[in-house]
């Protein structure tokens, strides 16, 4: 079916501004002015877009689209992290909406302790069984580091003071018995007694991902999904996508960043010819992701030295040395991209190690490696990066919270040459841009307004201004470069003709708009393949 869309200021990513463009059998067939459009549309359907933005559509370069589909039947925690007291007051009137059946666990997701405004502290297994005592409780904390069980879990998971911790991971202990506290690794032990969703909840969290993506303005994602239900096969994973793409209700594209933390699954996942690249513009299989350290937040992220708020800690990062040079070797021997998340400097030491000794043994021009989040970096990494000739997966939506600790978690000196992301792509290294969803929402206006302005939304900041990314810079790290990053630079993350017609029409221009203004545009409505997935009916 041939579309046209016209009566807007359409961003090409090169060159003038379009007027209209014409879609036909889900790519664009024609771009450019008005008179020239309709002149080549025939009897084609014409859509009137009211003198609208239209960009590329959004791609979100690193998020977890099951994890955030669970988190939209869970208890929304973000909404309530003012204060301690009122998070577990929500938690309370959660449960009693919304009662857990037998043998099913109370999950929430969200918290964050730094904007306590009650008390200092991490919630506790003693504050969640004011909650309950009868039910287990699960509240994990916004970054997906750290989490909180209570009493009646603990005893589920026969989690004990002689309880031996996972590598990678810690129990949180207090006087000498677990405070309900687990964070990285640790968390696994708790995964073989949760409930495993069947494949049919596996569809219905894609399905209700699919449709808040769709209403940011996204139509295509990297997306980390077999880390999402510990236990839950990769294969089911899979066939739910799959199911759904057959069926016509995958509104989304995704490029799985495929999670293993052994050497033997993932040679068995090569085996069976799962490689980056295999599957359809729909659903295909990415990069091997590795899980490298923690957070900033929870102070797991691995530094190079004690962080300076806590000098009794420098995280931890959740492989060795020997094991991130075995999985990144087997991956790359095998033809796959690898992306590998690293928020502390230790562990981006430990991960460049591992890249440069893989590209010495088995050279290749074009692997387009990464580094996920790529935040609390030294001048000599960020050279080795460039050198190397990594991507960066940036999620610049992180500096609304971050502004606020960096400074405190890591030292001046130190914080002085992170979130450095301007510097790299001034290096020649390409910089994609997501959210790292569930952890912040998939709003790519806010990430834009962050990215060209370095402030928290409240004003905080701004830090280090001289890394603000143009509003170029900022929507094609969005569009242009994560189409890049998947490989996918020829097909999508452009408005031209041969391109997916995937695009993203904004209610207002933002390169007009006033820097601290920009979130506030909203998405009118969203087309994948040329077919309209999300109209702002308001």
């Amino acid at each position: 079916m041939k579309t046209v869309f016209h009566n807007a200021e359409i961003y090409t990513g090169t060159g003038s501004p379009a007027e209209a463009f014409i879609t036909e059998n889900g790519v664009f067939a024609a771009v450019g002015g008005e008179e020239e459009i309709f002149a080549l549309a025939g009897g084609a359907e014409k859509v009137d877009l009211g003198g609208r933005f239209v960009c590329p559509g959004f791609i979100d370069s690193h998020m977890h689209v099951l994890s955030f589909g669970a988190s939209l039947s869970a208890a929304a925690l973000a909404e309530h992290t003012d204060s301690l007291a009122s998070m577990l007051a929500y938690l309370k009137r959660f449960a009693l909406e919304h009662p857990p059946r037998k043998g099913q666990w109370l999950r929430g997701r969200g918290w964050n302790q730094d904007y306590f405004t009650d008390t200092d502290r991490m919630p506790s297994r003693e504050d969640l069984d004011k909650v309950s005592a009868e039910h287990p409780i699960i509240v994990t904390r916004a970054c997906g580091h750290c989490c909180v069980i209570n009493t009646k879990a603990l005893e589920i998971c026969g989690i004990t003071a002689d309880t031996s911790c996972p590598e990678g991971g810690r129990i949180g202990m207090e006087n000498g018995v677990p405070d309900g506290r687990l964070y990285d690794n640790a968390i696994e032990l708790t995964s073989p007694f949760i409930p495993l969703p069947e494949k049919e909840d596996i569809k219905r969290m894609l399905r209700m991902a699919c449709r808040e993506l769709n209403s940011y303005g996204v139509t295509s994602v990297h997306s980390d999904d077999y880390s999402a239900f510990g236990q839950l096969p990769w294969q089911t994973v899979n066939e739910a996508y799959r199911e759904l793409e057959e069926a016509g209700e995958l509104s989304v594209r995704v490029y799985e960043q495929a999670n293993f933390a052994e050497t033997d699954a993932l040679a068995r996942f090569i085996a069976e010819g799962n490689v980056t690249g295999r599957g359809s513009d729909m659903f295909r299989i990415g990069p091997l992701k590795l899980l490298g350290d923690g957070s900033l937040g929870s102070r797991t992220a691995h530094l190079s030295r004690p962080y300076a708020d806590c000098p009794g800690t420098q995280g931890f990062s959740l492989f060795t040395p020997g094991q991130f040079a075995s999985l990144i070797s087997l991956a790359h021997e095998n033809g796959m991209q690898v992306a590998v998340h690293a928020i502390g400097d230790a562990c981006l030491d430990s991960v460049l190690d591992a890249f440069e000794s893989a590209l010495a043994a088995h050279p290749r021009e074009d692997h387009r490696h990464g580094i996920v989040h790529c935040q609390i970096t030294r001048p000599d990494q960020l050279e080795r990066i460039a050198r190397l000739r990594l991507h960066v997966y940036a999620q610049s939506v992180f500096l609304d919270y971050d502004n606020h600790i960096v400074e405190s978690r890591v030292g001046k000196q130190l914080s002085a040459s992170s979130y450095n992301w301007k510097t790299l792509m001034d290096m020649g290294v390409s910089v994609s841009n997501g959210s790292d969803c569930p952890v912040e929402l998939p709003d790519v206006m806010k990430g834009i307004q962050c990215a060209v302005t370095r402030t928290s939304l409240d004003g905080t900041g701004p830090y280090l201004p001289s890394q603000a990314f143009s509003v170029k810079e900022a929507l094609d790290s969005f569009t242009a470069v994560g189409a890049r990053a998947s490989f996918e630079e020829g097909v999508k993350g452009r408005i031209a003709p041969g391109f997916l017609a995937d695009f993203t029409v904004l209610d207002s221009d933002p390169f007009a708009a006033e820097p601290e203004h920009i979130r506030a545009i909203k998405v009118h409505a969203c087309c994948v393949g040329g077919k309209m997935v999300y109209i702002n009916e308001n």
